[in-house]
């Protein structure tokens, strides 16, 4: 090689190794200014990288949702699914030599939840149930849960289970009424679970004092909140003194009803391990497939949101303009509208009322058109059931008597079709199931009116007393 020829390689070299030097320098930067993000995102978990801009901004939480950072070589403009058992590298012992450990499909997922959930670390797992199942399991024999009396009617077929079969004493109480919780807490409390809003009552826990009276009897309590009625778009447990945070993915995570997810988030990089522990034991991580459903029906969960919570809105002032008892946070008739808000940063699509007649509800529910009758929640299309009868008939009846839940009530879970058609339907089965009574004018529930002429007969009767 003549000696031009050698310079310049000599000067490519030097500009590579000055390129180096750079790129190595800026990293050892970054990671001073960000020492527990994995920057390179090749050691995963624990935490997802910052998609936000590192000048101190992040992003609105609408352009979290839709943009991710990958590392695919073809730098696919959606992750790819990673459909394998295991890879073929054959040095074994790698973090994705055997999906059920690991998936590059479910890790992208899980760093994205993270990021959105306000958590260091996320798992995504089969189901729901899936998910509050592998929180459980950090339970002992003679552990002691409190819990709402206002429960998900698979949260309390699962805690009934753990008592006759694990040994857990789980107490359930009123959460939303601090003192009620309070009066059962103990040094031996591990864990105290919490639904907010409340399914189907729609009853709304005060996080923040709750948990700080829970850490207070035992430091080492692990205080739970199931997220599903509210998503990450609304409310971020974590953030108001939470512990663990889960959700079912199956509902407004997804937003389809074309899978089912569970998802487990944390800040505290022991327990997220701990957590991952079953997860890999028993195989319960979320498919790849199904992982890359996940990831799409989160892109949209705002404008999916949006719409339901605005349509939500519209259906119990209608209602409630009507007579009915209506269960929403949205309306400031709602006994703990101020608390909600102080938390969350919307009411949701979820909303409940009563008609004071068992069989009047049903022929309501049958009744209905647009809406499907159906136990979930949290899809594009509205959904209309009976609890007591189908998502909480696993609770007896007298124990849902005993915590006053009415065996009349309706729950609406409020889809992002057009709200008239939707108020149009519903005021249609309203008159066709007897439920009101019409005149020229207007229309009112029947009991209202039973009630108020039961209230005139009663002024009636003071009066000439």
């Amino acid at each position: 090689m003549s000696a031009s020829g050698s310079e310049v390689s000599s000067g490519v070299a030097d500009s590579g190794a000055a390129a180096t030097t750079t790129t190595t320098t800026t990293n050892n930067v970054l990671k001073k200014v960000f020492p527990d993000v994995d920057l390179d995102g090749h050691n995963l978990p624990p935490s997802p990288a910052p998609s936000s801009p590192r000048t101190g901004r992040r992003y609105a939480l609408a352009t979290e949702l839709v943009y991710t950072e990958g590392n695919d070589q073809y730098n696919a403009s959606s992750v790819p699914i990673y459909q394998l058992t295991g890879d073929t590298s054959g040095a074994g012992g790698g973090e994705y030599d055997y999906t059920r450990s690991g998936n590059p499909t479910r890790t992208h997922l899980e760093r994205h939840l993270a990021k959105i959930m306000s958590a260091q670390r996320a798992l995504v797992v089969s189901s729901g149930m899936a998910a509050l199942d592998v929180i459980t399991r950090l339970l002992h024999p003679g552990d002691e849960v409190v819990t709402g009396d206002d429960l998900y009617g698979g949260t309390h077929r699962l805690l009934k289970y753990l008592t006759t079969h694990g040994g857990i004493v789980v107490h359930h109480v009123d959460t939303t009424r601090p003192e009620c919780v309070q009066a059962v807490l103990n040094s031996k409390t591990a864990m105290v679970l919490l639904e907010t809003p409340t399914n189907p009552l729609i009853k709304i826990v005060d996080i923040p004092k709750v948990a700080a009276l829970a850490h207070k009897a035992n430091p080492n309590c692990l205080v739970v909140v199931d997220n599903t009625m509210m998503s990450p778009l609304l409310l971020n447990p974590l953030e108001l003194g939470a512990d663990i945070v889960y959700e079912s993915g199956t509902k407004y995570l997804s937003g389809h009803h074309d899978l089912m997810a569970g998802v487990i988030a944390v800040n505290d990089a022991a327990l997220g391990e701990r957590l991952y522990f079953p997860i890999n034991a028993s195989g319960c991580g979320l498919s790849p497939f199904d992982s890359w459903l996940l990831m799409r029906g989160v892109k949209t969960l705002k404008v999916r949101m949006e719409q339901q919570q605005a349509n939500a809105q519209r259906i119990a002032e209608f209602l409630e303009s009507h007579g009915f008892k209506v269960r929403y946070p949205g309306l400031r008739s709602h006994p703990q509208y101020e608390l909600h808000h102080s938390m969350a940063r919307g009411a949701g699509a979820v909303l409940s009322f009563e008609t004071g007649d068992v069989a009047l509800s049903e022929r309501i529910v049958e009744s209905a058109k647009l809406w499907a009758i159906s136990v979930s929640f949290g899809c594009v299309n509205s959904l209309i059931s009976m609890p007591c009868r189908m998502s909480h008939a696993s609770i007896d009846a007298k124990t849902r008597q005993e915590r006053a839940m009415p065996e009349d009530l309706i729950r609406l879970c409020v889809g992002i079709e057009d709200v008239d058609d939707l108020i149009d339907d519903l005021r249609r089965a309203l008159v066709q199931a007897g439920a009101v009574n019409v005149s020229l004018d207007d229309f009112q529930a029947v009991n209202q009116a039973s009630t108020a002429s039961e209230s005139n007969s009663t002024i009636i009767s003071l009066l000439d007393n």
